[in-house]
């Protein structure tokens, strides 16, 4: 059962996770990644059906946010870089 609250409790809250704001989203993500799959295995959640599916669609939604918010960030510093050299000058 003790298994079966923690799975429960990551699920809800990547669930609240999927509804904060971009860059709070990130560092949050971080954070469950290392709480809930550091020391265990995506397979070591025991889920009913439904809820497996739900965290497979949020886990894989999450990865998809993650890799667009790292290139985000990374055009960004590329401006700062032109902008940084262009006010140098």
């Amino acid at each position: 059962m003790e298994r079966r609250d923690w799975s429960l409790k990551a699920l809800e809250e990547l669930i609240y996770l999927d509804s904060l704001d971009n860059e709070e989203r990130a560092q949050a993500l971080v954070r469950w990644y290392n709480k809930y799959l550091t020391e265990t295995k995506i397979t070591d959640f025991d889920l009913e059906h439904d809820d497996l599916l739900r965290l497979s669609e949020l886990f894989y939604k999450n990865i998809d946010f993650l890799k667009k918010h790292k290139e985000n960030v990374r055009q960004t510093m590329v401006e700062n870089r032109k902008m940084k050299r262009f006010l140098n000058n």
